[in-house]
């Protein structure tokens, strides 16, 4: 009987083939009392557990396919980073010796204290990193009990889709030597680490089914629409045909996207259209170049900062920003200051919050640490001297959170001239409008800033006052919701009459569907992830923007959301 799965598209594209099911559900921890001669024995038994997981680790980070991307050496390290934390490598021997429990109990206690701090993260992304926690401890109780955790080797010539209730990172170094069609997953969301990494593989995959490993059987024939976030398993042949087609289109069209990477990119009317990439990382800089980005338009500097239990120091974070800037040659790179809150994420940073994403959090912990931002102004300025690096400060709200910030980076360029150390003085300081105070405020800031980026992500999140992540609200998610659009019409609007320079980094730069809606109301600069620079591209070879312009305008006025429809459908059709 044919039925559909609806969850989340992490990957585009179409994925037809069979069903091999990959058992890897996690394994219950027995308890048990030990006697004082068999503790400390228990606690070695824990360390070669945690040895073993590392070994294979650093085996699989040794032996990683040719053409592998960037992330996966990445998330292989960030795993070894979790392993290495004392919180899952120390504590659980603290348990084992206070309360004389066995290792897999022990581990099993603290993993579920670690995954409790991380299911109170407000910020989707941050949140998603508690799936890591999981993913390592899971791999060192299999230690502890003796299972194997391998990927299945495909065993067919026949397109096999994988079908599991989890996948790691390092899983995804196992899936990368046996090709899969596709696979989908029970958990996971769209900014996981194995969704990043299917999008760099270029994998259609769909994830948070929560039932497909159950409901599916093994050899069952199915469809992974990795666009629409849909599984149609025992689809019948009309059905097969429909998807086979859809299937064909979509390599043709990826392979007619690969033809645009040395194309200028500008309008059909001459207006040149600036396309950037967001990265998480140094590494991440190589895919950004292979898509010959004009620039890195958002480097995300937090995740120097996380799963670790002490401060990056100057000298680290400096290294990893000049990194950066030496592998552009040339081309911006925009360094957007820690943005992390108080959401007990990193093991240094000792705060609580009733509502976190309301709290201390972004530019206001940095205001309130001024060693901590000044150390990190210092190694960006710093960085200043080997590429056009930019300072890009997150949640601003008031004109005098911006002060302060002005007046500390003043701090950090005198400190720096102290130390009679060279740095860029003529480093570009921008402001991030990701909170609607700000946006109904952006001329103010844009005339005390060098330049603005509006992070839609979380401006759409405040906006309309829900957590994109929960489930229950999920669908009143809406970039196209009329408050939001006139937020973003009306900073563009600003910025474009006080001639200031100003990008989108969110969600919606990567949208093809929203790029004529966006270049209608005057966007001129573009920044996403990598892997979605090219097909956005395309849509700006297409676009005339003088006749979208009224169309996009009449858009941000419609109000009701089916004259909204109405319009976006006449700016691409």
């Amino acid at each position: 009987m044919t039925f559909t799965l609806h969850g989340i598209g992490v990957a585009g594209g179409f994925a037809i083939g069979h069903a091999q099911l990959y058992s890897n559900d996690r394994l219950e921890a027995p308890h048990y009392v030990l006697g004082q001669d068999a503790i400390e024995p228990e606690v070695t038994r824990f360390d070669d557990a945690i040895r073993e997981v590392r070994c294979e680790c650093e085996q699989l980070r040794e032996h990683l396919p040719e053409g592998a991307p960037a992330e996966l050496a990445a998330f292989l390290d960030l795993h070894r980073l979790i392993l290495n934390d004392s919180m899952l490598s120390q504590v659980p021997k603290d348990l084992i010796r206070g309360t004389a429990c066995n290792a897999e109990w022990a581990l099993a206690q603290q993993t579920e204290a670690l995954l409790a701090q991380f299911d109170s993260i407000e910020d989707a992304y941050l949140r998603e990193r508690r799936q890591d926690i999981k993913q390592v401890a899971d791999k060192v109780l299999k230690a502890l009990l003796g299972h194997p955790g391998q990927l299945p080797v495909k065993v067919s010539d026949e397109p096999t889709i994988l079908v599991a209730h989890d996948l790691s990172p390092s899983d995804m170094v196992l899936f990368k030597r046996s090709p899969f069609a596709g696979f989908i997953t029970d958990l996971g969301g769209a900014t996981s680490h194995t969704a990043i990494l299917a999008r760099s593989l270029g994998i259609p995959s769909v994830m948070a089914l929560h039932n497909a490993r159950t409901l599916i059987q093994e050899g069952d024939r199915i469809i992974v629409d990795g666009n629409a976030g849909v599984v149609i398993v025992d689809p019948d042949e009309n059905i097969l045909e429909e998807y086979r087609l859809r299937q064909n289109e979509w390599r043709l069209e990826q392979q007619k996207l690969k033809r645009l990477k040395s194309s200028p990119s500008a309008t059909l009317d001459g207006l040149a259209v600036e396309l950037m990439a967001n990265i998480d990382q140094p590494e991440d800089v190589k895919e950004a170049l292979q898509e010959n980005a004009a620039g890195i338009g958002l480097f995300r500097s937090e995740f120097l900062f996380l799963n670790r239990t002490d401060l990056p120091s100057e000298d680290e974070q400096f290294e990893a920003y000049r990194k950066v800037a030496k592998a552009m040659k040339g081309r911006p790179v925009v360094i957007r200051t820690l943005d992390i809150g108080a959401d007990k994420s990193p093991a240094w940073l000792h705060a609580d919050s009733v509502n976190p994403a309301l709290g201390l959090r972004a530019i206001r912990l940095c205001l309130a640490e001024p060693p901590l931002f000044l150390a990190q102004l210092r190694a960006i300025l710093r960085a200043g001297r080997y590429g056009p690096v930019r300072i890009l400060i997150p949640m601003l709200a008031s004109l005098g959170e911006l002060d302060q910030v002005l007046e500390l980076i003043d701090v950090a360029k005198a400190s720096l001239d102290k130390d009679g150390i060279t740095y860029g003085k003529d480093t570009q300081i921008g402001g991030m409008i990701e909170v609607p105070a700000a946006a109904l405020a952006a001329e103010w800031f844009a005339r005390k800033l060098d330049f603005l980026s509006i992070g839609t992500n979380d401006l759409i999140q405040y906006t309309l006052a829900i957590d994109r992540a929960d489930d229950t609200v999920a669908h009143l998610y809406d970039p196209l919701h009329p408050g939001v659009i006139q937020l973003v019409a009306h900073t563009l609007k600003v910025c474009q009459r006080l001639k200031r320079p100003v990008s989108v980094c969110g969600e919606m730069a990567g949208d093809p569907r929203l790029t004529r809606l966006l270049l209608g109301l005057g966007l001129r600069s573009f920044s996403m992830h990598p892997a979605h620079l090219m097909a956005v591209k395309q849509q700006v070879l297409r676009s005339h923007v003088a006749s979208l312009a009224p169309i996009a305008g009449k858009l941000a006025r419609a109000g009701r959301p089916e004259r909204i429809q109405g319009y976006l459908e006449r700016l691409n059709g």
